[in-house]
């Protein structure tokens, strides 16, 4: 058996294959890589029970026969990454080893058993829709950095999506704060919702590029699978009920701030400097055409910033994680951002001045 392959064409599906190993694992077959090549094609393959990705390379030379392999991935693919830009790469099995070869380049690779291999099984009755990539980029983008991180309310560490009026929505909230997106569907969506786990997410954005190319997304009651172009991305879901974030979406605000987003953004990221390390609380002051911001930390070290904005209304002081709200302005692209407040205790729904698809909510602080 001999496989021919370019470095180029291996080394893109291979880093994204790679990624969804674990590199620390309780089987050993899970730091593996399954290559499986036939007539002109080949796959590679990567998991950890949790998620799965398959990746199609077509080959210029087709094999002579079908081949089957497991690989140590992170050794692959720094191999190929240390190799030339124009190598060649040959692949031949010597027993349970595989050589690789590149030009005056030989290297022995261990492999384990490709029949030991594990494979996520999709077999439940599914739901189909197909978005533009970039759309379905977007929203993401638009919602991951609210997700939280090893909470223990388990149904947080991921996302939401959910079908709903014509509309692919995500919502991802860590219980301080929330990020919804939506974007409309071409097509008749069943009303669905399911939990894509954190590191489901964070895959599948890898794979997704900013152009119109259509992915499918099938969706199981266990399993989300998005298909594009030559990447097959599989993850299971996350067991749980979502809360009912319609619920905490602020809809009376009556206060409502309008700023430039860049030099808001630049004013909190000055102030935060002299924010409590621990805390990260700013303390927002609203007076008419004015914005101040005021911080403090223990060593009695104090900033303050002024800036112009749009505002008509009753004077508004309220705190607020200053890392949220830079978060935020990182996820909105206009010029613009919108900020609707009722009081200092209650929670500030803040926007795009020009785009209501994505909203975001954060909690105030007491400070």
């Amino acid at each position: 058996m001999n496989l021919n392959v370019s470095r180029e064409a291996l080394l893109k599906p291979l880093q994204f294959v790679a990624g969804v190993v674990e590199k620390r694992n309780t089987l050993a077959i899970l730091a593996n890589v399954l290559l499986e090549a036939e007539g002109n094609s080949l796959t590679l393959t990567g998991t950890d029970l949790e998620v799965e990705l398959v990746a199609r390379v077509d080959l210029e030379t087709p094999v002579a026969q079908p081949w089957r392999v497991t690989l140590p991935a992170r050794k692959l693919l720094d191999l190929c990454k240390s190799l030339p830009g124009e190598a060649e790469l040959q692949f031949s099995q010597d027993g349970e080893r595989v050589l690789m070869t590149s030009g005056r380049s030989r290297y022995s690779l261990s492999t384990l058993p490709a029949v030991d291999f594990p494979n996520i099984q999709t077999d439940e009755q599914a739901s189909e829709l197909l978005i533009p990539q970039s759309a379905l980029l977007r929203v993401i983008d638009a919602t991951t950095f609210a997700m939280a991180m090893q909470d223990v309310r388990y149904y947080l560490n991921g996302m939401l999506l959910e079908l709903k009026d014509q509309q692919l929505r995500t919502v991802a909230t860590d219980g301080h704060r929330l990020a919804m997106a939506a974007v409309d569907s071409e097509q008749p969506v069943p009303p669905l919702q399911v939990i894509v786990p954190r590191k489901g997410i964070l895959e599948m954005q890898r794979i997704l590029e900013d152009i119109d190319t259509p992915v499918k997304l099938t969706l199981t009651a266990n399993h989300l699978r998005a298909t594009v172009e030559q990447y097959t991305f599989t993850t299971k879901l996350v067991d749980g009920k979502f809360p009912d974030y319609e619920r905490v979406i602020p809809r009376g605000g009556d206060k409502e701030i309008v700023a430039d987003r860049t030099s808001f953004k630049a004013v909190l990221s000055r102030a935060a400097i002299l924010s409590n390390e621990k805390y990260r609380g700013v303390r927002l002051m609203v007076t008419s055409g004015n914005l101040q911001v005021l911080a403090n930390n223990p060593e009695q070290e104090e900033a303050e910033e002024n800036l112009p904005v749009d505002y008509q209304g009753d004077p508004l002081e309220v705190g607020f994680n200053v890392n949220y709200l830079i978060d935020v302005l990182n996820a909105i692209n206009g010029e613009q951002v919108l900020i609707k407040a009722s009081d200092s205790n209650s929670s500030a729904l803040v926007r795009d001045f020009d785009d209501e698809t994505a909203l975001y909510v954060v909690m105030p602080m007491r400070l």
